[in-house]
């Protein structure tokens, strides 16, 4: 009777064998798809915003689009924020739109830091971190710049200056 489980049992180990092996490759390699490139689409999204209207990346079509993820805990996020702000007042009648998304944190902390700042282009709130996950965001700030044809022209991690923010916004606006 021992000899006929023998089979059964190699096949239950060679199962759990494969099965663990998927688990750990779809955990190290976080089981989701390829994150954006400079010259693809960026991921859709889905945020509510500070205005208490849902945003969504559809909402931009035909616009260039800098997108920027940020944290108010994150000290280079808060000293690029002038920056993107005085560019986003530049640029915004030649149909540029600056949005900054909020990676988890609580509504009040992200309206008093807005207040002190004077910032008034959109801000989403990413509470889950499903969005910066699906840009695959790691160092913060992370910009994408995305043409008025929905490709990413350019990704810049860390943080922007006003000269740099300014030559990056040039060239969506010239695509």
């Amino acid at each position: 009777m021992g000899k006929a489980r023998r089979p059964i049992q190699i096949v239950i180990l060679l199962l759990i064998a494969v099965l663990g092996g998927y688990a750990i490759g779809t955990a190290v390699s976080g089981g989701e798809a390829e994150k954006p490139k400079q010259g693809g689409k960026p991921p859709a999204f889905k945020l509510l915003g500070l205005d208490g209207q849902v945003h969504t990346l559809d909402d931009y079509k035909g616009q260039a689009v800098v997108l920027n993820f940020w944290a108010t805990w994150c000290t280079y996020c808060v000293k690029e924020m002038p920056a993107l702000q005085a560019q986003a007042e530049k640029w915004r009648d030649q149909g540029v739109v600056v949005l900054g998304i909020n990676t988890g944190e609580d509504e009040m902390t992200v309206q008093n830091f807005i207040k002190q700042t004077g910032v008034d282009f959109p801000i989403l709130f990413d509470s889950d971190n499903t969005t910066t996950r699906d840009y695959g965001i790691v160092p913060m700030p992370t910009t994408f710049f995305i043409g008025k044809n929905g490709k990413i022209s350019s990704i810049h991690q860390g943080e922007l200056n006003l000269d740099t923010l300014d030559d990056q916004i040039k060239q969506l606006v010239d695509l």
